[in-house]
């Protein structure tokens, strides 16, 4: 019965083809998959082998975007694969830019996983604070916090394996230790688990919204109220993968809240606290609101007076229960150099004093 009904399940889909389901086959991890651990995280099930994959896109769609929407992975990706001869349509390779035909098998000679083994790095650590459960790092700005594709090394992950012994598991091989993340560019306090007990009862805290996480931030443009809250959901932009959006369309419910310490002229320094910690949260709902964060070069305007290309964003302050004790702890870390001598030329308050600062 259940053959019969794939078998028709097939002509239905040669009749009027539909994007196919995919059906959650851990494959591996692939350097250059374009998203954090580089796995394929689903593929589909069939009698293909377990690295050969067959779709039917839809028609009119090209067929890198098709396959990228498929598998879930960048166009950079699947358009290496079709550089490589990996995909072919009816047997035959076509380029990234063909344009899929109604009944077209698309295939995919996925390749095979490369081995993960994240290596111990002597890079230097600003560690504020450290005991037998637990440290809190001050993130440099530019340091990644796990391996990922583009980013194998010199990472927060390589340097904790070199200063520190032991490490919780929970996260596995890419993220021992990890209870949180911040962004690349974004500087400041991160808390890392040094047991499997202290990492579960740290992200039970995240979990319950009883972290301390404030930031500092500067926005272009002039804050009218003294403070605020934004309340909007955020998941992934259904135009641009890199990025996440406010929408109401597979996303989760994202609370930040935000007030005044300084206004510019054309600017305002901010800080923020998190009640949530959705990806980029902080620069999509800044964003959101018309005041992105300066220097983002993801979510703010191309060009900036200071030709910054990161986001003047740090996690200033944490707050938290150590994981043992349940004593409350609160740790600060300075505002980086970069951040200062944006402070230090806005405060002239003078648009034509401001020079590149990098």
């Amino acid at each position: 019965m259940a053959e019969d009904q794939a078998h028709e399940r097939n002509q239905e889909q040669a009749k009027a083809p539909e994007m196919e389901k995919l059906s959650g086959v851990e494959l591996g991890v692939w350097e250059d998959a374009g998203e954090p651990g580089g796995a394929l995280d689903e593929a589909l099930d069939g009698e293909l082998g377990e690295h050969t994959l067959t779709l039917f896109l839809p028609s009119g769609m090209r067929l890198d975007v098709g396959l990228a929407q498929a598998l879930g992975r960048t166009r950079t990706f699947v358009q290496s694969l079709i550089d490589e001869g990996r995909v072919s349509v009816n047997h035959e390779q076509r380029k990234a830019n063909y344009k899929v035909r109604e009944g077209d098998e698309v295939r995919v000679d996925v390749p095979e996983p490369r081995e993960m083994t994240v290596e111990p790095e002597p890079i230097p650590l600003d560690i504020v604070y450290e005991d037998v459960d637990m440290l809190v790092v001050n993130k440099p700005q530019g340091m990644v916090v796990h391996p990922a594709p583009g980013a194998w090394n010199g990472t927060l992950v390589n340097a904790l394996l070199y200063h520190v012994q032991d490490l919780s598991g929970i996260n596995g091989v890419l993220r021992p230790g990890i209870v949180h993340r911040i962004d690349k560019d974004t500087s400041g306090l991160l808390v890392v688990a040094k047991n499997d007990v202290a990492h579960q009862s740290l992200a039970e805290q995240i979990k319950a919204h009883s972290m301390a996480r404030r930031y500092q931030a500067i926005v272009h443009g002039i804050l009218a109220e003294p403070s605020g809250t934004v309340d909007a959901p955020i998941g992934r932009d259904p135009k641009e993968r890199k990025r996440m959006a406010v929408t109401f369309s597979h996303s989760k419910r994202a609370v930040t809240h935000y007030q005044i310490l300084h206004r510019f002229q054309g600017f305002t320094h901010i800080e923020v606290r998190l009640e949530t910690g959705r990806t980029h949260q902080i620069r999509v709902h800044m964003a959101y609101l018309g005041y992105p964060v300066l220097g983002d070069p993801l979510y703010g305007p191309k060009r900036n007076p200071f030709e910054l290309s990161q986001q003047v964003l740090h996690a200033g302050h944490l707050g938290l229960r150590h994981p043992q004790s349940g004593k409350w702890l609160e740790f600060d870390a300075p505002l980086p150099p970069t951040f200062e001598a944006v402070l230090a030329s806005l405060r002239t308050d003078h648009p034509s004093s401001r020079r590149p600062l990098l």
